[in-house]
């Protein structure tokens, strides 16, 4: 499987709850935290609901 870094470069203020709790599900906190993460098909989904709020960088 494919590695990727996600880092969180917009807020979840003003979305919607599923964005939220999309957000909160992938393991983000704060602003600007980044996560290394595995790719798999649901892992991918979740990055592409959220895809305008994250900077997204493959390992």
């Amino acid at each position: 499987m494919k590695k990727v870094r996600i880092t969180q470069i917009k807020s979840g203020i003003g979305r919607s709850f599923k964005q939220k709790r999309t957000l909160q599900a992938l393991g983000f906190k704060k602003m600007h935290q980044s996560l290394e993460i595995e790719v798999n098909p649901q892992i991918e989904g979740m990055i592409n609901k959220v895809k305008h709020l994250l900077l997204i960088e493959e390992i």
